[in-house]
């Protein structure tokens, strides 16, 4: 059964470390900014094949930033796992009279919220920056991809949290996986121009359709339609918090 207050509990926690943690918010926001500026600002004025001729490059790349800041800090939300294994904290929890799955929902609401947090940080600078979107319905369907990008990827980090006991260990397996995740999604790139072989290997990428969904939300094109994106970007959130919260559950019982 979950316990509310619980769930509550983790989530503030978490919202309180988020907003003490001032060089964390500044340093996750660095690296989208970065390619924001250079890819965006460099590549602002070239023909992009597959691109439509009514969308400029910035348009076009300001998605796949948002996509990539929540895929970011929702992967590494699985570090506080480990943190909290190191110091002890994540044992005092576990002996409270709370289920297991109400810890896992508390830490996955608390990771979805920073990653949502950033991701509006991003579109809210992109906005001052000159980006329009398509219609008023853009923003709320845009809100619901971000959470079913940030929960996919907070499952996936608590699986390999879970599995893991090395912090540092931790770090490089999750950068060799999060970017061969970033540069298939098609967030810089129409995926349309990437060989045949390759292609296929980001129909496999929950974050190719996420991204294609923040698209089509914002500006009105994508490579999929519409409804496949969010059909598809359900079932990965839900298969992998199910993953993450019985790896959780396994490894502290085990």
């Amino acid at each position: 059964m979950i316990d509310a207050t619980a769930v509550y509990v983790l989530w503030l926690r978490e919202m309180k470390r988020f907003l003490r943690a001032k060089s964390r918010v500044i340093g996750s926001l660095a690296m989208p900014l970065f390619f924001l500026a250079f890819l965006g600002l460099g590549f602002n004025k070239m023909i992009v094949p597959e691109m439509l001729k009514d969308i400029n490059y910035i348009r076009f790349l300001i998605p796949g930033i948002v996509g990539m800041g929540i895929l970011f800090t929702s992967t590494f939300a699985g570090l506080s796992v480990l943190w909290d294994k190191e110091f002890g904290f994540l044992k005092e929890i576990m002996v409270a009279p709370v289920s297991r799955v109400s810890i896992v929902i508390g830490r996955i609401a608390g990771g979805a919220t920073t990653a949502l947090i950033q991701g509006l940080l991003i579109l809210f600078i992109s906005f001052i920056a000159g980006f329009k979107i398509k219609g008023i319905l853009s923003f709320p369907l845009t809100i619901l991809f971000m959470i079913l990008i940030s929960t996919t990827f907070i499952g996936l980090g608590l699986i390999l949290a879970s599995k893991m006991k090395d912090i540092h260990g931790f770090g490089i397996i999750m950068n060799f996986i999060i970017f061969p995740l970033f540069f298939l999604s098609g967030a810089l790139y129409p995926i349309e121009n990437l060989p045949k072989i390759i292609r296929y290997l980001s129909y496999i990428d929950p974050l190719t359709y996420g991204v294609d969904g923040l698209r089509a939300s914002l500006i009105g094109i994508s490579s999929f339609p519409f409804i496949m994106d969010l059909i598809i970007m359900i079932g990965f959130s839900i298969i992998t918090v199910v993953l993450g919260a019985y790896f959780f559950e396994k490894s502290e019982s085990a």
